[in-house]
């Protein structure tokens, strides 16, 4: 009588024990990994600067060629029209790269 009494209070802690693990391990991969980019919560401006253009590569405002070129790929990959981005969205990727690269359509080079 006392053996299915005593197996269930085993079955019982070793869930609870078990939901207590999972808990940890979701707190402690919560805080221990990289947190989420906070992305620019404005809409574009007008017409786009520097600042803005390297806002939405996610870049610095001075970098090698070689990086615009890099984070331009990543951005477009991830919202070209084709894969069912928008194409507003790869027209001012494109733009930013222009504008960072030097090929600005306001005719300087900032």
């Amino acid at each position: 009588m006392a053996t299915p009494l005593i197996t269930g209070l085993t079955v019982a802690a070793a869930a609870m024990g078990g939901r207590y693990m999972v808990q940890a391990w979701n707190n402690l991969s919560r805080t221990a990994g990289p947190r989420m980019r906070r992305f620019y919560p404005g809409g574009f401006e007008h017409q786009m600067t520097r600042r803005e253009a390297a806002l939405i590569l996610g870049i610095r405002e001075h970098v090698a060629l070689e990086k615009i070129k890099e984070a331009h790929r990543k951005v477009m990959v991830a919202n070209h029209p084709d894969a069912g981005g928008s194409h507003y969205l790869a027209s001012k990727i494109n733009e930013a790269k222009d504008m960072l690269v030097g090929k600005s359509k306001t005719g300087g080079v900032f």
